[in-house]
């Protein structure tokens, strides 16, 4: 179902696009329905021109127009673009952060009065519609306006409600971990080059692989394990290659690398 909600995008750049673009594709809201402002006037032409939005003039006139208010700038623009719209910000109106660090309680006391609010800790696969997002309310936000930044949230992949408490670990868990996914496609790929095979089809080989991994294992709910012990038949290929990653340590290496993310982001979270 189409929103009746005018819904404003400060800032213009690739999770900002991502947002406008998966938003009208999917028919969350019209193009006429959404507005966006960058003080960079190429991006903001390229999102307009791309997507029929309406460019707005400045961040107040974006926040006068709008219902819902999606703040996609980065942690350290915050505090100027609050600033800049919070007398504008009215009791009807919903904001929606995306930057990594940035508490509610933060939020709350940039605006310095009461305002409905949802963090969300989104990620780069949103680009192609396959993102996974983590929204948290704040306590004045209505359940009804939670739902709708849910189904928004929905349009760019998958989108669940968790306590902020865990935002640290969906930080690393979601929003950094796709730069170690990318990372093991390329290593794949090097030893599948190294094998005899072209490098742009390695990638695909290697991507494809991923990918169908991915889809078995939300799709058939079996635990990770057992998939895995499918693929592992007696004296084969795989169960050689199993040990070998054992004995270097993948499993360790790949969660210090991720609780190490976490704890960049426990201390963003204190310095901002």
């Amino acid at each position: 179902m189409t929103t009746t909600q005018q819904i404003g995008i400060i800032g213009a750049g690739n999770m900002a696009t991502a947002i406008t673009h998966g938003i009208i594709k999917n028919q969350y809201a019209l193009s006429s329905s959404v507005h966006v402002f960058d003080p960079d006037q190429t991006k903001l032409t390229r999102i307009k021109d791309e997507l029929r939005v309406i460019a707005e003039k400045d961040n107040i006139a974006l926040t006068q127009h709008s219902d819902l208010i999606i703040l996609a700038v980065k942690p350290n623009i915050y505090p100027s673009v609050i600033a800049e719209i919070r007398d504008y910000v009215t009791d009807s109106k919903t904001i929606v952060t995306i930057a990594a660090g940035q508490k509610i309680s933060k939020i709350e006391e940039l605006f310095g009065k009461p305002i409905a609010m949802v963090r969300v800790m989104p990620n780069t696969p949103a680009l192609v519609g396959a993102g996974m997002s983590a929204l948290t309310p704040n306590t004045l936000i209505s359940k009804e306006k939670k739902e709708e930044v849910l189904q928004l949230f929905n349009c760019l992949g998958k989108a669940e409600f968790v306590p902020e408490k865990m935002m640290d670990a969906v930080t690393g868990l979601s929003g950094s971990s796709p730069a170690f996914v990318f990372m093991f496609i390329e290593a794949l790929s090097d030893a599948a080059v190294q094998g005899g095979m072209p490098r742009q089809q390695a990638y695909t080989f290697a991507a494809q692989t991923v990918l169908g991994s991915a889809k078995l294992l939300l799709e058939s709910e079996k635990h990770p394990g057992v998939l895995k012990d499918m693929v592992t038949s007696p004296s084969g290929t795989t169960i050689e290659g199993v040990l070998s990653l054992e004995k270097n340590g993948f499993r360790g290496i790949v969660a210090q690398a991720l609780q190490a993310t976490i704890q960049k982001s426990i201390d963003m979270s204190k310095e901002a």
